[in-house]
């Protein structure tokens, strides 16, 4: 049986799109509210119905067997709470099984909060005002809870009653949905140590949440999902921000366009130094990625004992033969004639790579990734190794990578910072690979990417991604333009192999041919 939908309106408001989302911080939210109230116009009470609406459409979507369960909705007394009574006779409405319990520490209430209230009041519904953990009755019949209690905007820890109401709620196995945010989530600082809603999924209205994008929240986020409530575009067009979620960002046409009489030397010539010996594979997956994004010609710059290797794995990329046998001792010749370079993939950390890439470093001036183990020999010497990197280079580590350029860190919004400041201190983009990646640049901005999943996590995906951006650079792709659009397409890819061969299954080679799609799918 399928739900009747509530009300013959519009269920969804997608009246602009947006390449890349902002984030906004929790003021501009409210302020977004507000504007749209005054200048839509719209009541508060039908912005507040409309946010309901949005949710009970997701869950009709994205709930298994919704019509045949029980919902519990858990209220508090805000414009939170306002929306749990909205969407609980929505559900009712619906014919769903629907229990409300009202968590009532105080006398005060939100005028949309009554308004939703007395509108539930003439329905068929168990509503309970509780003050106390043991008020709550949880049967083996709920099979699904909605958090509608504090939402965004909290200021202190939670604590007395409401927080043994959270804490009894989470240890209660049920489908359980936060909306907007999960109770006991601070949206700018850490929530570690303390008492939060743990759900399964978030609904969130319009924007993307700080908090949402780091793996210390993910116990209490689950899976996160932004609905379009159409707050106004003029407001969210004219206010700005240095956070952004990267939903679909600008492609250069140049990627997906031809034209007749275009050769190799038109797309660039791209340098990777790469690979040593019993580590060709980092090589190779870097030397794939790059020529499949689409660069004009490739050199990858190799050890004498690995060259073989590279030419039979992929005869298309040329070969530059290091003096050296087995590890990276020396630079290619004719510099000048490479458009970008890559560095670091599989390249080991001997104390004579260590020079060589000192001298490149001092030596290269055009656009550069740094990834690997060029990130490893750069942390062992970082005081005369720093101030080489030039202007908007860019680094990709991975956590642990991370923190030999950094330390340690207490939290993931001190981690945030850190990433930042090395990116302004230094003038070069950090690209901190994992879950949302995050991108940080000179200029403050910030970029989480949305595409990947966990299959992503094996041995070569990361350089994969160092042949991506490489190729972007040496295409003539800005740096800062090439990184959020070199992670997206790289978890896109990673989406595509998972689609094909599932994530436990997936390697690098599967993220390789991911690319091959996505390109194939974008010049369509």
């Amino acid at each position: 049986m399928r739900l009747p939908f509530v009300e013959e309106q519009p269920l969804f408001y997608n009246t602009y799109s947006l390449t890349m989302q902002k984030v906004f911080s929790i003021p501009q939210i409210r302020e977004a509210d507000r504007y749209t109230i005054e200048n839509e116009p719209i009541a508060s009470v039908d912005l507040m119905e409309r946010a309901a609406r949005a949710c009970y459409t997701w869950m009709v979507s994205n709930i298994k067997d919704l019509d045949t369960a029980t919902v519990m909705v858990v209220c508090g007394m805000g414009n939170n709470g306002g929306d749990g009574l909205a969407l609980a006779r929505m559900l009712t409405t619906a014919g769903v099984v629907v229990e409300v319990y009202v968590i009532a520490l105080s006398d005060k209430a939100t005028p949309d909060f009554e308004i939703n209230k007395q509108r539930l009041s003439i329905m068929d519904v168990n509503v309970c005002n509780v003050s106390s953990a043991e008020e709550i009755l949880l049967s083996s019949s709920v099979d699904v809870i909605v958090d509608a209690v504090l939402g965004s905007g909290l200021t202190r820890p939670l604590e007395g009653e409401v927080a043994k109401i959270i804490q009894k709620i989470n240890a209660f196995d049920a489908e359980k949905i936060a909306i907007d945010m999960p109770s006991g989530l601070f949206a700018d600082r850490s929530s570690v140590g303390n008492t939060v809603f743990k759900a399964n999924h978030t609904i969130t209205f319009q924007f993307s949440k700080l908090p949402f994008f780091f793996p210390e929240n993910e116990q209490f986020v689950g899976e996160f999902h932004v609905l379009d409530i159409s707050l106004h575009k003029t407001y969210i067009a004219e206010t700005s921000t240095s956070i952004y979620y990267v939903d679909v960002p600008d492609i250069p046409q140049s990627m997906i366009s031809r034209l007749k009489f275009s050769h190799k030397g038109t797309f660039g010539h791209a340098l990777l130094i790469a690979g040593c010996f019993g580590k060709m594979g980092a090589a190779i997956f870097a030397a794939k990625a790059c020529m499949y994004m689409g660069v004009g010609l490739l050199t990858v710059h190799l050890p004498y004992d690995a060259v073989g290797c590279m030419q039979m794995a992929f005869p298309e990329a040329m070969v530059s033969i290091d003096k050296g046998n087995d590890i990276f001792t020396s630079l290619p010749v004719e510099l000048d004639k490479y458009n970008a370079a890559g560095v670091g993939p599989g390249l080991g950390t001997n104390e004579k790579s260590i020079s060589a890439l000192k001298k490149f470093l001092i030596e290269w001036n055009k656009p550069l990734i740094l990834d690997a183990d060029a990130l490893n020999m750069i942390a062992m010497d970082k005081e005369e190794m720093l101030p080489l990197l030039k202007p908007n280079t860019i680094i990709t580590p991975h956590v642990k990578e991370f923190k030999r350029w950094v330390g340690e860190w207490d939290n993931d919004f001190e981690r945030l910072e850190k990433q930042k400041t090395l990116a302004k201190d230094y003038g070069i983009i950090v690209v901190l690979k994992g879950a949302n990646t995050s991108i940080c640049c000179p200029d403050g901005e910030v970029y989480f990417n949305s595409t990947g999943n966990p299959g992503m996590a094996t041995g070569g995906s990361g350089d994969v991604l160092t042949g991506i951006i490489t190729s972007l650079l040496a295409q003539g792709v800005n740096a800062k333009q090439a990184a959020v659009l070199a992670v997206y397409l790289h978890g896109l890819a990673g989406d595509k192999a998972a689609e094909r061969v599932g994530q436990v299954s997936m390697t690098a080679s599967d993220i390789c041919l991911g690319i091959r799609q996505v390109m194939k799918d974008i010049s369509r």
